[in-house]
């Protein structure tokens, strides 16, 4: 059991950001083929440069240089380090069988089924949603944002102070004030913590060690007991909240050290696609007019205020 406070990001948010981390701009890297084709011997070494080229063709469907390049883009990093005799007849062949696949299944009618015309008219109208979302938000993603956003919220607040402890938590006053004075007796707080804490996680796993944390990172009533004692010290009295008793030892202390800005830029990169895509689509559905109905009575519902995003946690 933890007893963090921290806030995670709206589900909403999340899974709008995560379209746009999938929108092309963003777009995470296709599965490597099981086994790369053996180069054919009549295929070039590396493409010619004008993408209009065209380099095969289906059934008289064209398969361009342009093409080819869009594939390279989708490879992971590893696959693009094989030698461009091996990644070009490979994408070649790999672009040749969808083309054989797409035309097989217009020939096979799929495409005037109800149900694949219904998937891919969501794949068009999610592709659709995610090149907007791209082009609203790749803007902002600047090195100098990046700066301005670390020099804002990291080297520019002062170093937090963290603590670590460990703690014994128990269901009544009396059992921690039990707890207290088997530990003032000398008891080992680990083994004592495995016997007794209701804290399962921490306390059956490493002796009620809960590691380094930061005061925002607790309950207040935890966090303020804690951040008042010194190190070694153990809690005289028994610390209530709402899990139960807590008796509380502080290890140590220290000040948290302001990290690089490479150590956190992806962190901050997240946070500004988050804060972004939020202003996207509050821009986007303050140009529309949304009516929602009561599903049981057809009729419409008054506006109800949305509730604002809370913002990520730095």
């Amino acid at each position: 059991m933890r007893f963090s406070t921290k806030a995670s990001a709206l589900a909403a948010t999340a899974l709008i950001a995560s379209a746009v981390l999938s929108a092309p701009s963003f777009a995470a890297p296709a599965t490597a083929p099981a086994a790369a084709p053996a180069p054919q011997a009549s295929a070039p070494a590396a493409p010619p440069a004008d993408p209009k080229a065209v380099v095969a063709t289906v059934n008289g469907e064209k398969i361009t240089i342009a093409d080819v390049q869009d594939a390279v883009g989708n490879m992971p990093d590893q696959m693009r380090q094989l030698p461009p005799n091996v990644i070009y007849p490979m994408l070649i062949n790999q672009l040749a069988d969808q083309k054989a696949i797409q035309i097989a299944a217009h020939k096979d009618g799929l495409d005037k089924s109800a149900e694949v015309k219904k998937i891919m008219d969501a794949a068009a109208a999610n592709a659709l949603q995610n090149a907007w979302l791209s082009r609203e938000v790749m803007p902002h993603l600047t090195d100098a944002e990046i700066q301005a956003d670390y020099q804002q919220n990291y080297a520019g607040k002062p170093p937090e102070q963290e603590v670590h402890a460990r703690h014994i938590l128990v269901k009544t006053d009396a059992e921690a004030q039990d707890v207290i004075k088997k530990l003032k007796a000398g008891e080992d707080f680990a083994k004592l913590a495995a016997q007794v804490s209701t804290d399962t996680g921490s306390a059956k796993q490493n002796g009620g060690d809960l590691g380094w944390f930061k005061k925002q990172d607790m309950i207040p009533a935890f966090s303020d007991a804690a951040f008042a004692m010194k190190k070694g010290e153990i809690s005289s009295t028994p610390v209530k909240s709402q899990y139960g008793f807590h008796v509380i030892q502080v290890l140590d202390t220290r000040t948290d050290p302001i990290p690089s800005l490479d150590s956190v830029k992806g962190k901050i990169r997240q946070a500004l696609i988050q804060k972004y895509v939020r202003e996207a689509v509050a821009k986007a559905t303050a140009g529309v007019k949304i009516v929602r109905f009561d599903p049981t009575t057809g009729k419409p519902l008054p506006d109800a205020p949305v509730p604002a995003a809370a913002p990520a946690k730095k």
